[in-house]
């Protein structure tokens, strides 16, 4: 069992610490498997004695747990021994704990302080508010605050439409949540999805230089969502809807969509979309089918689920079929309702009936947004050839993705650890860059189906292959490329809104 966490502090290596600690592992997490990750990442201090061999024994002892040293750094030495901080990766919380075990039972050897470097990261929070402006002179203050700022003042409340110009409206989105859908994790609450909506915001800085900031609403009633939303709306560009559980994030998305002037985006619907149909098509060009000849058997009627599939099917997909734990979702079943039978409707107007190996059936493409486990591998078999799987729930996909390549010819996933990782880091920011720079103030499914022909379009022709259909985040290409196809369709698309500036600023 996990040890409970801390917030007692004593410095490691010249930082704050929290000793080591990790929540409890949510119903359905993956067992340990072989792979280590940095986010479960420690470092041990220790004092050795004198015996030249005491640093190979620590090493071989974290090896021996199965854990991975990624360095080993002197703190101190004297004449009697070392205090070494030994920093290594595990598997996962219960893992963590195996290794310092481990290290504890090292002869002469004694583990002083365990730290826990992903809490370490989170001390403080992860992001912080920078001046653009100098405040070093008085003129600096005269102009940067009062007397100069009435100025502005005054000239925004004559030409409203340009307080996306002349203040930190033109770059800055709000990530909003009600805490109800976290990850993997549900309904956690407005507090615990902090660190989510923090880490959102340095995703935005990161690959968009976006102005982020989360807020995270300790409600989950969608009038008190939509109004909070409405009101604070004025101080920001764009509005990205995180982590709100459907059928609610349904309706919150559409409310707001009509109420304000600024677009808003439900990352966890259309940001997965985006990325999986860029995947795609992609992945379709390597087994040399056609969209809209393919059948598609989508498992997940929810928030992601129900954007893939509208995005497929503006995209010319006309075969799909959703599984849900309904069943096959059919038009003319009687337990159905609202975005689910909307869903049926859509996709399934045959009325087809049975579970998801029924659907799957002479299927080409498998995408999961719905729960662990919930397809067995020999299921696959059920699949067409050349079969393109994308099990993408989290933490657990539905299918083990390593053993779903010995019958499918590409799989993809949300893991990191594994090719083809289908992240919507992809898409939101280079998304909202080019909603920022034309300030678009709504969004369109031209817009979305833009996106996704650029990112897929970054993967060039001498790379693409079964294990590279989709770029990597870091890729520089990405966020540009995004947010230049979102621009141009957002200026020229047919009904598309843009504001035009009222003031010139230029010298007189």
């Amino acid at each position: 069992m996990a040890v409970a966490m801390s917030t007692d502090t004593a410095p490691v290596a010249g930082a704050n610490d929290t000793s080591v600690g990790e929540p409890v592992t949510p119903a359905g997490a993956s067992p340990r498997g072989p792979v280590t990750s940095a986010s479960y990442s420690l470092t041990v201090r220790l004092t050795a004695d004198g015996d030249p061999a005491s640093i190979g024994r620590i090493a071989t002892a974290v090896g021996s747990a199965g854990g991975a040293v990624t360095a080993i750094d002197v703190v101190d030495s004297r004449s009697d021994g070392l205090t070494v901080d030994v920093t290594c990766s595990a598997a996962d919380a219960a893992h963590s704990e195996e290794m310092v075990e481990a290290l504890r039972g090292v002869p002469g050897v004694t583990v002083r302080k365990v730290s826990d470097r992903t809490f370490l990261l989170h001390l403080g929070g992860k992001i912080e508010v920078q001046s653009r402006v100098p405040l070093k002179t008085r003129d600096d203050l005269s102009m940067a605050y009062t007397p100069g700022v009435a100025r502005v003042c005054l000239a925004l409340a004559e030409h409203p439409e340009d307080v996306r110009r002349l203040t930190i409206k033109g770059n800055t989105v709000a990530v909003v949540t009600d805490g109800s859908a976290v990850l993997g994790l549900g309904n956690i609450g407005p507090g615990a999805a902090m660190p989510v909506m923090e880490g959102k915001a340095v995703l935005f800085k990161r690959f968009a230089d976006i102005d982020a900031w989360p807020i995270c609403l300790d409600t989950q009633d969608v009038d008190e969502i939509v109004r909070t939303v409405e009101l604070i709306a004025p101080g920001f560009g764009g509005i990205n809807l995180e982590d709100i559980a459907a059928p609610r994030c349904f309706e919150i998305e559409a409310r707001l969509r009509e109420k304000l002037d600024i677009p808003v985006f439900h990352d966890d619907q259309h940001g997965t979309a985006i990325v999986a149909l860029a995947a795609l098509k992609n992945a379709l060009r390597v087994v040399d089918k056609n969209l809209a000849d393919v059948k598609i058997v989508v498992a997940g009627g929810g928030a992601a689920g129900t954007a893939i599939v509208s995005l497929l099917l503006k995209a010319g997909v006309s075969n799909v079929l959703v599984w849900d734990r309904e069943g096959i979702l059919s038009p003319d079943d009687e337990r159905l309702t609202g975005a689910k039978l909307d869903l049926a409707r859509r996709t399934n107007p045959a009325g087809v009936r049975g579970e998801l190996p029924d659907a799957l059936t002479g299927a080409d493409v498998f995408i999961g947004v719905s729960a662990a486990n919930v397809l067995a591998v020999e299921d696959l078999t059920r699949m067409n050839e050349k079969a393109v799987v994308f099990p993408m729930a989290n933490p657990t996909p539905e299918v083990d993705p390593v053993r779903a390549r010995e019958h499918a010819a590409i799989v993809a996933s949300g893991r990191s650890d594994l090719p083809n990782q289908i992240n919507n880091v992809l898409a939101f920011p280079g998304v909202f860059r080019g909603l920022l720079d034309a300030r678009a103030t709504e969004i369109s499914d031209g817009m979305l189906l833009a996106a996704a022909d650029a990112l897929a379009a970054v993967v060039r022709d001498d790379q693409l292959n079964a294990n590279f259909i989709i770029p990597s985040v870091f890729d520089p290409a990405v966020t540009a490329a995004v947010a230049a196809a979102v621009a141009e369709q957002a200026r020229h698309e047919p009904g598309a809104t843009v504001e035009v500036s009222g003031i010139e600023t230029a010298p007189v």
